[in-house]
């Protein structure tokens, strides 16, 4: 099973830049991770900040392992906001490895 959550209705205009906003979203997006169902994160017509992602996916690899990844998809991403979930999974995975290594 796969939930689709456009991104646009957080933006007051094309940028999501609360780390704030980023909160009620990324608690109903464990609720659907935890009963298996895939995640498509669509950013059309959307930026996002660092602190967003940092806050919606940042802290669920923190959470729940780098591992959490393969159960979401990323949609319509320009190149700015790939490259802030590529930076922001990598250093939580790194983040999450070191904590949890013997």
């Amino acid at each position: 099973m796969r939930t689709a959550f456009p991104l646009a209705g957080l933006a007051p205009g094309r940028l999501i830049g609360s780390r704030l906003s980023a909160i009620p979203l990324r608690l109903e997006i464990e609720e659907a991770l935890a009963n298996g169902v895939e995640v498509v994160f669509d950013f059309s017509g959307v930026g996002a900040t660092q602190s967003f992602v940092d806050e919606l996916i940042g802290m669920l690899i923190i959470k729940h392992g780098p591992a959490v990844l393969q159960q979401i998809v990323f949609k319509s991403c320009s190149d700015d906001v790939r490259a802030i979930i590529e930076f922001v999974a990598a250093d939580r995975a790194d983040q999450y490895l070191k904590a949890h290594s013997h």
